[in-house]
């Protein structure tokens, strides 16, 4: 089994940072995918980024330019630095983990900009 724990969401103003982490535990050697989906109020879940082991990451177009993920795929952990942020970046954004099994998400960290 794996858990991942998201840290580091919060509040901040239109065109602030902020940089999430993600941490895996329990059997991480299964993962290959780890990245960001995000659920903004009243919507459905959307990927943000994703990053496989020796691969690039790739994101949805909204935030290309603004945010970048990395990872130590080693330590199976996985961040996502995000610059230049607007009010409709505004979400809970989730850390996501995949095996060739499952699929695995974390509870969820709150990010909020204001404008």
């Amino acid at each position: 089994q794996v858990q991942l724990m998201e840290s580091g969401g919060g509040l901040v103003q239109a065109g602030g940072s902020l940089r999430l982490s993600c941490a895996a535990s329990g059997d991480i050697f299964q993962i290959y995918v780890m990245g960001w989906y995000r659920q903004a109020p009243g919507k459905g879940r959307e990927l943000v980024g994703i990053i496989s082991s020796g691969g690039s990451p790739t994101y949805v177009d909204s935030v290309k330019g603004r945010f970048t993920i990395s990872g130590d795929s080693a330590k199976k952990m996985v961040y996502l630095q995000m610059d230049s942020l607007k009010p409709e970046d505004t979400a809970i954004y989730y850390c996501y983990g995949r095996s060739y099994s499952s699929t695995y998400w974390g509870q969820g960290t709150q990010v909020t900009v204001s404008s």
